[in-house]
């Protein structure tokens, strides 16, 4: 309503032309309206008091004059409250009779009453004060003029035809000087309150601006904020937290919607927390999108159990920047080595070669000459080999930001790549065992199809490695997990595992326990993952433990 008061007149409709009018806001109406109820309150207390009470002077001289005056003046109060409603005539005009009336109106009851010793005049000071505060003060001294020759002519009115009246000079210019003491006093304070209005709305609208900049940093924000209060009704949130816990609606105060029927992973470390404030926590994967945050709790209070600010970063933002700066040396890195190794390999390959001519021309001379020879041959062979796999799977991660994403189906993919993986490694198709339910809809994923290929390549080849080679000893299974939109796909093997010492080295680049392998083909595998928004671990099962790729599950979007 404070910005109504200082609000320009309205311009006429089509002319563009300011309206001469001007329009004053529903604090202004609502001001003149209990303006007036105070005015009904008083007439009726003042016909009250003078029919019970014997004792009164009200009414003293002329008592018919004086109950047909309040009874008239009731009415046309009565009258006013609808005008008000209708608000017809304007604002000023309404005010400007009320004041009038009331001057008009006192000062026949005062004569009614035996002029000012009746002491009615006083309630003229009434509506002159909420007069002048209603209108700002702009007609605060024109009432009180109104008012002090309204009081002078009823007291020369009482003088001259009243008998035995004594004329009350002194008493009326008393009560005039108080008048226009309390109409100044009433522009003042309403000058004071158009003052702090004013300043009022100019500080309203800088806390606006500034709340606004406030949500606009919010917003803007590359780290999810939530505010949730000590039931764990997100209050507040960002975009980017929306985004993170996949909240479908933005939350409010009076609509908050709970942290944990979205994130119950959350809202657990949240309760730990609360309990413990040097609680440190790991990494959250979150599992709608399958998102790595890093959390942190701030109260707002100084009360863990009061409401609490909560920051996701997401881990992934920072991994892409590193990886950015790795892949620019590891490009580098890999054009050097595709260049120093892949020479020499030539090389050697070629005199493998020719020792192979060699030994076909030379015929069956020495014995020990051939057999030194044949080994030798082949370690050549074996190691070229090793090379060459070595610079293949180093130039396999450049394959990482190269990502072309389309949707497939799973179970079909799996199978179709379980033909070619037993074709390609001569072994027999029994080995694999199947886990793949016949779900409706069918699990499907957004992945690039090569990566995918890429990496169920590695993981299969790491369990034909280690597990006892026979018929189902390596089990790949489907799953879909509805709670958190995700669909795992494990890998595991009967072989015996990995010791728990070595686990936190599995996916470090050139650890291998085999002798002829070059320890890239996890990590590589767990690079391509984090490429198409996916994640891989090795998850611990009993004595053994499997590899688990999780994956977003957008069935339900095709």
């Amino acid at each position: 309503m404070i910005t109504d008061i200082f609000s320009p007149p309205l311009l006429e409709a089509g002319t563009g032309q300011k309206n001469p009018v001007q329009t004053y806001p529903g604090s202004f109406w609502h001001s003149l309206y209990l303006f007036n109820i105070s005015r009904i309150i008083i007439t009726s207390g003042l016909v009250i008091l003078a029919w019970s009470f014997q004792y009164s002077t009200l009414g003293s001289h002329d008592t018919a004059l004086f109950f047909y005056t309040a009874s008239l003046y009731l009415l046309l109060s009565c009258l006013f409250t609808l005008l008000i409603r209708w608000r017809k005539p304007n604002f000023i005009w309404q005010l400007i009779l009320q004041v009038c009336a009331d001057v008009v109106f006192i000062c026949i009851m005062s004569y009614a009453s035996g002029g000012l010793e009746g002491g009615l005049g006083i309630l003229l000071m009434i509506s002159l004060a909420g007069g002048g505060l209603i209108s700002k003060g702009r007609l605060a001294l024109f009432f009180a003029s109104v008012a002090t020759i309204g009081i002078l002519l009823q007291e020369i009115y009482a003088f001259l035809y009243i008998g035995s009246y004594t004329a009350q000079f002194t008493h009326a210019a008393l009560l005039s000087m108080g008048y226009f003491a309390v109409a100044w006093l009433a522009h003042k304070l309403a000058s004071r309150a158009i003052a702090s209005e004013k300043l009022a709305y100019e500080r309203g609208i800088d806390l606006a601006n500034m709340a606004q900049v406030n949500q606009l940093i919010i917003q803007d924000l590359q780290e999810g904020i939530l505010v949730v209060d000590k039931n764990g009704s997100i209050r507040q949130s960002n975009s980017y937290a929306e985004k993170l816990i996949d909240l479908d609606f933005q939350p409010d105060y009076f609509k908050p919607c709970n942290l944990g029927v979205y994130v119950p992973e959350l809202a657990s470390r949240l309760t730990s927390w609360r309990n413990n404030a040097d609680v440190t926590f790991d990494l959250l994967r979150l599992p709608r999108n399958n998102t790595l945050v890093r959390t942190r709790f701030v109260s707002i209070q100084n009360d863990p159990h009061a409401s609490v600010i909560i920051y996701l970063e997401d881990t992934s933002r920072i991994q892409s920047q590193i990886q950015q700066l790795k892949l620019a040396a590891l490009g580098r890195l890999t054009a050097n080595i595709a260049h120093e190794i892949r020479n020499p390999l030539s090389s050697i390959s070629h005199a493998a070669e020719l020792l192979e001519e060699d030994e076909q021309y030379a015929g069956k001379s020495s014995c020990s000459d051939n057999g030194s020879n044949r080994r030798l041959l082949r370690i050549i062979h074996d190691n070229t080999q090793r090379l060459n796999r070595i610079v293949q799977d180093v130039l396999q991660l450049n394959r990482r930001d190269t990502v072309k994403s389309e949707k497939i189906d799973t179970a079909e993919f799996i199978r179709h790549f379980v033909g070619d993986f037993c074709l390609t490694e001569k072994i027999e198709s029994t080995v694999f065992r199947f886990e793949i339910a016949n779900q409706k809809p069918a699990c499907t994923i957004n992945v690039d199809r090569n990566h995918f290929h890429q990496i169920l390549w590695n993981l299969c080849s790491n369990a034909w490695r280690h597990c006892r080679q026979q018929t189902g000893s390596i089990t790949i299974g489907l799953l879909r997990c509805s709670h958190s939109n995700s669909i795992y796909l494990d890998i595991k093997d009967d072989g015996t595992g990995v010791p728990a010492h070595q686990i936190k080295q599995l996916f470090e680049p050139f650890f291998t326990t085999a002798s002829n392998g070059t320890g890239l083909g996890l990590y590589i595998a767990r690079e391509l993952c984090e490429a198409n928004n996916a994640s891989l671990e090795y998850i611990e099962y009993g004595n053994s433990g499997f590899f688990r790729m999780t994956c977003k599950d957008i069935s339900s979007h095709v």
